[in-house]
């Protein structure tokens, strides 16, 4: 698979001045925002897809690997990570707010958020636990990976494992004797297949989506370096 771009010379420094640095993690954060919520939203609506199925969430979330490996290859995983802290309480309470808010991908009315739901919140507080596991994993894999020559083998190895972990997290996490007796006889399985559409859409699509976007970014910070690894 060739190189979207020239491997840019190892540096100390990530390509943002200082001053931007703070807004740069802020719109990073809001994008990872965006995208749990959206996931949240749109895995209450299944398909079915060449026999088997799955929901539009399956192919909205990895979105937010992109954004960390990304981050990660441009400005370096202390940055990444700067990112994660900024969005765990944010994601906490969008994931239960939403999931509350929409039942079976309808509104349910706002006065759903005048009631404690515990089901909602031991989902909300798993989605939790798989974003900063996921996420941190996600981070430390492609920071090993990311001063290899194939531009390919860092997003891609990340992606593998840090989508395994974040699924299979929040499966055990949401229902693994969950009083729901379908999704606590049957997570393993139901994980396994979300996973696995995970990975078929991210290496399909998400990865050359990618290098697309590492392009147009380097075409911006055409000096752009590898930033340390931390």
């Amino acid at each position: 698979m060739a190189s979207p771009v020239a491997a840019p010379a190892a540096s100390p420094t990530h390509p943002l001045p200082p001053e931007a640095l703070p807004r740069a993690i802020a719109v990073l954060a809001l994008l990872h925002v965006a995208v749990i919520i959206a996931s949240n939203v749109l895995v209450q609506w299944p398909f079915e897809l060449a026999g088997l199925h799955t929901t539009w969430g399956a192919f909205t979330f990895p979105l937010v690997f992109v954004l960390t490996d990304l981050t990660v290859r441009l400005l370096g995983p202390v940055v990444a990570r700067r990112v994660v802290a900024r969005v765990m309480v944010p994601a906490l309470l969008a994931s239960y707010g939403v999931s509350v808010l929409f039942v079976d991908g309808a509104f349910a009315g706002w006065a759903q958020l005048g009631q404690f739901n515990t089901f909602v919140a031991r989902i909300a507080l798993a989605s939790f636990v798989a974003y900063v596991v996921g996420q941190l994993t996600d981070i430390a894999v492609f920071a090993r990976l990311r001063r290899r020559p194939q531009w390919w083998l860092a997003p891609a190895a990340s992606t593998v494992v840090g989508s395994l972990i974040d699924t299979f997290v929040f499966f055990a996490a949401a229902f693994w004797r969950s009083p729901d007796a379908f999704m606590a006889a049957h997570w393993v399985e139901i994980a396994a297949l979300d996973y696995a559409t995970k990975l078929v859409f991210s290496l399909a699509a998400l990865l050359p989506l990618y290098g697309a976007a590492l392009r147009a970014l380097l075409r911006r910070l055409p000096s752009a370096p590898l930033a340390r690894v931390a």
